[in-house]
């Protein structure tokens, strides 16, 4: 089973700006001050358009979906958060803590997906919604699918009933824990925290307060040959654990991340990644200073076969 997806899709924002709903436990999120909504959102697009140019100058294959104007949705450029796709052809909803980033389910994403691809299963869980639980997708989880395994810190985003029992229902084990950041509140997603390549893991192991869970994560990761890099929580700050890897058309791998991300690096940790993969750092500032979230979250992989 493939730990790197061969097909990603990216959402093309329609009306990028700051999310006061999200903004409620996201501390990544900055609300703009000088430049109008109109700027952001065009400044987005650019970023964006930039992006998709890098990658697919790259060779990797991506779905590019363009979000309709209405109704507005400020977060659509991550879809990373309410659907996902697993090994073996399923597609997964999940259930998302803000209101207005629920709508996003209503996209021509799932259609688009249908279209294009073949999916052996598919399953909603957003019933949990009404119950106020949540669990928003490879923000809240980082999967080891070679080895049936996924992370998640447990946050108001990620309720830790709902994660064991995702696992269950796909076969993986469960590993949860408490990270937190320099002021001891919840990180809301464990992908700006945790970055799981095919045989590295990029982790801020200082944002794990107990040791019992720290000591937990440091031995799974070994027992499954993964060298493990450390990040510091400045780093986390500046979206170093928010990266993803991907393969091209010719299987070759890149571990895409943004500027910011990569300049953060130190230099031993640049080189002990590209001892792995290549990486390849995107110019995504808007995106990331307004939308709190980055290169990561922008990229859902498609474990899906295409349609001849």
């Amino acid at each position: 089973m493939s730990q790197l997806a061969s097909s990603i899709l990216m959402v093309r924002p329609a009306s990028f700006g700051f999310n006061a709903e999200t903004a409620a436990n996201n501390a990544f999120q900055q609300k703009q001050s000088e430049s109008t909504s109109i700027n952001i959102a065009e400044k987005a697009i650019e970023e964006f358009d930039a992006m998709v140019k890098l990658l697919c100058e790259k060779d990797i294959d991506i779905t590019v979906i363009q979000d309709t104007q209405k109704p507005e949705k400020p977060d659509a450029v991550f879809p990373n958060n309410w659907f996902c796709t697993l090994p073996g052809g399923k597609l997964i909803v999940f259930p998302m803590f803000a209101e207005n980033r629920r709508i996003e389910k209503q996209n021509p994403v799932l259609q688009s997906i249908r279209n294009e691809f073949i999916i052996v299963e598919e399953r909603d869980w957003s019933e949990y919604e009404k119950e106020n639980i949540f669990l928003e997708g490879t923000g809240s989880m980082i999967f080891d699918h070679e080895n049936k395994i996924v992370y998640a810190c447990i946050s108001e985003r990620t309720d830790k009933k709902i994660f064991e029992k995702f696992a269950d229902t796909y076969g993986y084990k469960p590993i949860s824990f408490l990270s937190v950041d320099e002021n001891g509140t919840p990180i809301y997603h464990t992908n700006v925290m945790m970055h799981m390549g095919e045989n590295y893991v990029v982790i801020c192991l200082d944002s794990i307060p107990y040791e019992a869970e720290q000591k937990e994560i440091i031995s799974c990761l070994q027992n499954t040959h993964h060298e493990l890099i450390d990040i510091s929580q400045e780093q986390v700050k500046k979206f170093a654990g928010n990266m993803i890897q991907v393969k091209n058309k010719s299987d070759e791998k890149f571990t895409v991340l943004s500027r910011t991300a990569f300049d953060a690096l130190t230099e031993k940790q640049k080189s002990i990644l590209s001892l792995h993969t290549q990486l390849l750092p995107v110019n995504i500032p808007t995106i990331e200073s307004i939308g709190g979230g980055s290169a990561r979250c922008m990229i859902a992989e498609l474990f899906l076969e295409r349609k001849i």
